[in-house]
């Protein structure tokens, strides 16, 4: 027997070595595959985790093996405290990122440069202005737009995430690969998921396959080349040869990397979960504020991660609603 036994590992073999942190459930924008238009029910301020339980929380899934840490919201940086959250995080040997929408990051280049903030996830799911007004119910595309740019030119890695949905935005897949010509970006189509609120169904969602058949009718054989993807890579890396970035496939719906995934959730308000899909959760902020060791919740947690989307393990299952509606809009899980 151990003396100190792999809490992040699960019955199926995975490492967890990846924490996802949401700050705050609020965001600047609306969108709408991640917030049902009626809104949603934010948590009390009192039931979210401080800069002090986020930092103590953090250092204790670095102790047990955790090695990257990304930052999601809602939007992350309309968090008040956010300069004192990153200013305390820096301080954990740990690889620190961040995903935002890029309303207001220009406010923020100095406060991510200094505390070691590289690897910036920007989402951005349209480049026409008009689309991206409807998408998010907010006329921001022009500040999104130039502040792309200016992390480029601040010395940042940048990936922009695009949901993917039918008859929206579909036929931009080949504008948004062009956008990665003179660009050092990686721009990452990510099929639709089903989350609460956000009226999934299998026919808005655009597949591996349909974004691959846009490709190969817009480029050669000999210009699209697949590039080598990274240990516990959510996507399917290419690039167009000649271009300065990148693109890739997260096919979380019809591929799913969900042998590999090293991936941890942590809520605003403090509860684990173990797969984006899942709908359970296990509060670790009640019992770490009345001063009780979280490690045998974390454990049990992780060791409870079923093999595959939550248990959706077929597409059949993943189209039937009562299996997925139980669980949080994508606001309120992070992303």
């Amino acid at each position: 027997m151990k003396n100190n036994p792999n809490i992040l590992q699960d019955s199926h073999g995975r490492d967890h070595t990846y924490l996802r942190i949401s700050l705050i459930e609020r965001c600047n924008l609306r969108c709408s595959y991640c917030m049902p238009e009626e809104g949603v029910q934010l948590s009390p301020k009192s039931h979210l985790m401080t800069y002090e339980e986020i930092y103590d929380i953090a250092k204790l899934f670095v102790k047990h093996g955790v090695t990257k840490i990304r930052l999601t919201g809602g939007e992350p940086l309309v968090r008040k405290d956010i300069p004192v959250i990153l200013e305390k995080l820096a301080t954990i040997p740990v690889e620190l990122s961040i995903t935002s929408n890029a309303v207001i990051i220009d406010q923020f280049i100095d406060v991510l440069k200094t505390n070691g903030v590289k690897k910036i996830n920007i989402s951005l799911d349209s480049l026409d202005k008009n689309k991206f007004k409807h998408i998010t119910r907010r006329d921001q595309f022009e500040k999104v737009y130039k502040n792309i740019f200016l992390l480029v030119k601040e010395g940042f890695k940048v990936k922009i995430n695009a949901v993917l949905m039918k008859g929206f935005n579909d036929n931009e897949i080949i504008d948004f690969i062009n956008f990665t010509k003179d660009l050092p970006v990686s721009v990452r189509f990510i099929e639709f998921m089903p989350f609460d609120g956000n009226k999934w169904d299998m026919s808005k969602m655009v597949s591996y396959k349909e974004v691959m058949d846009y490709v190969n009718a817009s480029f050669t054989e000999q210009q699209i080349e697949r590039l080598q993807d990274a240990p516990n890579d959510t996507s399917k890396n290419y690039k167009i040869k000649g271009h300065k970035g990148s693109f890739a496939i997260i096919s979380s719906v019809t591929n799913p990397f969900c042998d590999s995934c090293n991936r941890l959730r942590l809520t605003a308000n403090g509860q684990l979960k173990n797969c984006l899909f899942s709908s359970t959760e296990s509060d670790l902020l009640t019992t770490f504020r009345a001063g009780k060791p979280i490690e045998p919740i974390i454990e049990k947690a992780v060791k409870a991660k079923l093999k595959m989307r939550g248990g959706m393990d077929t597409l059949e299952k993943l189209q039937e609603p009562k299996l997925h509606n139980n669980n949080r809009s994508m606001i309120t899980i992070g992303g």
